[in-house]
């Protein structure tokens, strides 16, 4: 059971959290500092740096709860389902539950609005980036589970997380430039470009 001071701690990271959000996406990541954060929230900077390594850590922090979120959404997929189906199913069951994963911190909108700062600032992309390679590896090892194979002899979870990889990574890049900023676009663009992911790599192109 969560003691009273759990719940004080838990309530404190969701503030930082929260506020750290806010501010990035209001003033700018680069234009925000740890202490803007941290007078906002009425606490120190030393309690800040007990709950996140930095600026970076916090920029990215509801990312890493849905990712969570995901990988047991993969996990929990029925076992006759294929690994690209099961793959999708989860990604968009992901987006289904957003308001129940990450509301109790911030709202969807909020999170939503992040993508783009994360996208036009270049040392949270590339730290996002640099994420996406562990938690593919992290997929990868799921599915290899899954199916009864060895991840390190068999390429391919993989490989079918690459392909997963590359779609996910061009759903982001297209929402956040595209004019439609809504959950409803996301999970849209998401669902159309894995299903075009079997014709893509398996039809010709051409149209004469």
């Amino acid at each position: 059971m969560e003691t009273l001071r759990e719940r004080k701690k838990q309530r404190t990271r969701d503030a930082l959290l929260r506020t750290a959000l806010e501010l990035f996406t209001s003033q700018g990541y680069e234009h925000t500092t740890v202490d803007d954060i941290a007078d906002a929230v009425d606490v120190s900077q030393r309690t800040f740096f007990r709950y996140f390594a930095g600026k970076e850590e916090a920029a990215l922090g509801l990312q890493e709860m849905t990712v969570a979120h995901f990988l047991e959404a993969v996990r929990a997929r029925p076992p006759h389902e294929p690994p690209m189906e099961a793959l999708r199913q989860a990604v968009l069951e992901g987006w289904d539950t957003l308001h129940d994963v990450i509301e109790a911190v911030a709202p969807v909108e909020l999170y939503l609005r992040m993508y783009q700062v994360v996208e036009s600032t270049p040392v949270l992309l590339a730290a996002h980036l640099r994420k996406s390679v562990e938690i593919e590896e992290a997929i990868a090892r799921i599915l290899a589970e899954r199916e009864g194979v060895d991840v390190d002899s068999d390429p391919r979870p993989r490989l079918a997380v690459a392909v997963f990889g590359g779609v996910m990574r061009l759903t982001e890049r297209q929402w956040s430039t595209g004019e439609d900023y809504s959950l409803d676009a996301m999970r849209a663009l998401t669902a159309s470009h894995l299903e075009q992911v079997g014709p893509a790599l398996s039809e010709s192109w051409r149209t004469h």
